[in-house]
């Protein structure tokens, strides 16, 4: 099984939280309970990650274990465990299901806009999508072609695309290592 070392978790939380708070989400019925508030802050602050990390996982056709575990992993140590497997589930089956109406384009145009204007988000999105392309420990061609398109559409140039890979290659690599000793 393959993670992200605590410390590129860790180094990736703290580009999210030196960017600022996200605004304030305004529940759009006075009605919703305490738990669909939660549900909409988590998606607002996550989903679009969450669905960067999906189009990955679904870019070569078969959806694994070892990505799903990936992306869990990922969500939950970005939220400091503040995210649930229930709400994880939930917001891929709502990526899986965006994917199946609207296809796989439309949706990568939806997550690039929803983080071109934020850099750091973007960059955290683009190792997330990495990590699970290592997951299974081999690379796709259509998942080269999705993190790539991930990379262009979020302004990420060759050099620091392939500056942010080394990072996460450097933690695989010592990862295994580690596992080895």
């Amino acid at each position: 099984m393959i993670w992200l070392t605590n410390s590129t978790v860790a180094r990736l939380r703290d580009q999210l939280q030196a960017r600022g708070q996200r605004p304030s989400l305004v529940a759009p019925e006075a009605n919703l309970d305490a738990d669909a508030v939660e549900m909409l802050n988590i998606v607002a602050e996550y989903g679009p990650l969450c669905e960067a990390m999906y189009l990955m996982m679904s870019a070569d056709g078969s959806v694994g274990t070892e990505e799903r575990e990936v992306l869990k992993g990922a969500l939950r140590n970005l939220s400091g465990d503040a995210i649930r497997g229930v709400q994880i589930d939930s917001m891929l089956e709502d990526a899986v299901k965006r994917v199946e109406a609207e296809g796989r384009d439309a949706r990568m145009k939806e997550v690039v806009a929803s983080l071109h204007g934020d850099k750091a988000r973007g960059e955290v999105a683009f190792v997330l999508a990495a990590a699970i392309a290592f997951a299974d420990n081999a690379i796709a061609d259509e998942e080269n072609d999705t993190l790539n398109a991930l990379a262009e559409g979020l302004g990420i140039d060759e050099a620091r695309a392939n500056e942010l890979l080394d990072d996460v290659e450097k933690d695989l690599s010592g990862q295994a290592e580690a596992t080895q000793q």
